[in-house]
């Protein structure tokens, strides 16, 4: 299985990246070729959102997906893509897939289906989202226009995950996930902020403990 492993970063990122290209494709030629119905959401957009307007709002969503699916197919700055087809895809989960009224997590659940009247549908903008979080954090694998530029600079040596990237990472995932539980997306905004603030604190005493000394 060990050679296995190093088959996985040029196959592995690759599927993810094919078939999310042609998602958000397909869904910006709709909007491309059809009609903007984002005025009929009225105010479900999400601040900042909202206080773009329906035309700005249309035409950011439809050439965001046209040139984030182009970038995916090939692999250009797969990362910043991705999180912004995550923000994309929360807000769209948010405007208009999440159910507008629920009062337990069993009635929550009902609306993890792709056509479900009455408890939204969420199921799959969320699969988008666990498809869309592997090419943030890892990247678009060796078979991508980044690797291709990566191989061209100096190496750079790859760091532990230590607590900072992990609070980055939970900030992150926390403030766009608030959107649709407030409770849940806190919690891991605040866990990252912690993450990222107290290892700060512990350099800055070691520092003056030095400089006392």
């Amino acid at each position: 299985m060990s050679r296995v492993d190093g088959v996985a970063p040029w196959l592995a990122p690759l599927g993810l990246r094919v078939l999310l290209a042609w998602e958000f494709f397909e869904a910006g030629r709709e909007k491309l070729q059809g009609d903007n119905w984002f005025a009929d959401l009225g105010d479900k957009f999400p601040l900042p959102f909202s206080l773009l307007g329906a035309d700005l709002n249309w035409t950011l969503a439809t050439w965001t997906e046209l040139a984030g699916a182009a970038a995916l197919l090939i692999g250009l700055g797969t990362r910043y893509v991705a999180a912004a087809l995550w923000v994309l895809t929360v807000v769209a989960i948010y405007a208009v897939h999440w159910p507008s009224d629920w009062s337990s997590l069993a009635e929550l659940w009902q609306g993890y289906a792709i056509s479900n009247e009455g408890h939204g549908n969420y199921k799959l903008p969320l699969i988008y989202l666990a498809m869309l979080l592997p090419l943030m954090l890892g990247g678009g694998g060796r078979l991508s226009v980044d690797r291709l530029l990566a191989s061209r600079r100096a190496p750079v040596a790859v760091a532990s995950a230590d607590a900072p990237a992990w609070g980055v990472v939970l900030l992150g995932i926390g403030a766009t996930v608030s959107l649709l539980l407030p409770w849940v997306g806190a919690t891991l905004a605040f866990a990252g902020i912690a993450l990222t603030i107290k290892p700060r604190g512990r350099n800055a005493a070691n520092r003056l403990s030095s400089a006392v000394a």
